[in-house]
């Protein structure tokens, strides 16, 4: 028989926490995502316009705005949605 977290009590404690503390904490991350995704846009969109900044040493500054563009896009929305929900809303396999 397979063992689950439903089986073991106490496995992940929770505590409560005030609903204002999950609002301010999912805006501020809709904030930072928001910036973070139109920020690193803009690196990527002046490195593919501008020949001059198409260096070898900028490559590592790219991929480092392409990286943290992809974990803006990806992992801001599904955060703030939880925040919002106060929960996590994706289920037990998401």
């Amino acid at each position: 028989q397979e063992m689950t977290v439903k089986d073991i009590p106490g496995a992940f404690p929770t505590v409560d926490v005030p609903d204002h503390a999950h609002y301010t904490i999912g805006v501020v991350i809709l904030i930072i995502g928001i910036t973070g995704t139109l920020g690193n846009f803009l690196v990527i969109y002046a490195f593919c316009r501008s020949r001059s900044l198409q260096t070898p040493a900028n490559i590592f500054i790219i991929n480092l705005a392409i990286s943290d563009f992809l974990m803006s896009i990806t992992q801001s929305p599904v955060f703030f949605t939880n925040s919002l929900h106060k929960r996590w809303i994706f289920g037990e396999k998401g």
